[in-house]
């Protein structure tokens, strides 16, 4: 379904992606691991069209989406439904105002049809008749499902997570996995994540590919992920201080 090729991005001088190539399946859910401050996120906006590639290529369907003009994005970002790290709420609107938003801007859907896709979605993240309260009356795993839950409300095509467990306690972050795991289960999604929480990566993958370097390192399922023998995918998997990917950097001044 989408088909990454050659991707190159720098940003002042440096670069982050460096001739990237990765496919993903229609249907899967593909789980891009990393470093932080590794490319990952950026990785998305490339998909999304949020950022333009200094070379390379991204086909959805066959369509070049560094090739599009705007009218082009804008129709391709509606297939899109995106939960962001920190849920990305608007503060100023209620729960049904944040879920509804895509429909309000971008659609021409009857009220009732609305309040009623609304009231869908939020089931389905396991949150009930809280569309009158405001973000700040929710606790930050309750704000991450309504996220979910305006992520899904315009039945995208492709399901984006950015670090989907970040700034949420353990058991939250598990009860995060378990809905993304459930959504994907019941809505036939194809979806990308991007995170560096390693548990959170094998709960929720049917594939994972590790992004270092600017290139895609390794790609496969996560058993066979958690069986590799490559020792920069072992360290990173493993967490452990000493390897390749910390080779020659000097820890003694943090002490």
């Amino acid at each position: 379904m989408i088909e990454i090729i050659n991707l190159c991005k720098s940003f002042g001088g440096h670069k982050v992606l460096d001739n990237l190539n990765l496919n993903l399946t229609k249907g899967d859910t593909t789980v891009i691991i990393g470093r932080s401050g590794c490319g990952k996120s950026v990785l998305l906006k490339h998909i999304i069209g949020l950022l333009k590639p200094d070379s390379g290529h991204i086909l959805i369907d066959g369509k070049d989406v560094t090739r599009m003009n705007e009218k082009e994005l804008y129709d391709l970002r509606l297939q899109f439904g995106m939960l962001f790290q920190g849920a990305a709420l608007f503060d100023s609107l209620n729960i049904y105002e944040n879920v509804a938003f895509n429909m309000i801007e971008h659609m021409s859907v009857p009220r009732v049809d609305m309040e009623k896709r609304v009231h869908e979605c939020l089931e389905l993240v396991g949150l009930k008749n809280i569309e009158d309260k405001k973000p700040s009356e929710l606790s930050g795993g309750m704000r991450k499902r309504v996220g979910l839950a305006r992520a899904i409300c315009i039945r995208p095509k492709i399901l984006l997570y950015d670090e989907p467990t970040t700034g949420v306690d353990p058991i939250m972050g598990d009860a995060i996995n378990d809905l993304i795991v459930e959504l994907h289960n019941k809505l036939k999604v194809t979806s990308i994540a991007v995170t560096h929480d390693m548990s959170s990566a094998y709960k929720i993958a049917d594939k994972m590919a590790m992004l270092y370097n600017g290139r895609i390192r390794t790609v496969g399922t996560p058993d066979e992920i958690k069986n590799t023998t490559d020792p920069i995918v072992r360290q990173f998997i493993t967490g452990a201080g000493k390897g390749p990917i910390t080779e020659g950097i000097d820890f003694n001044h943090l002490i």
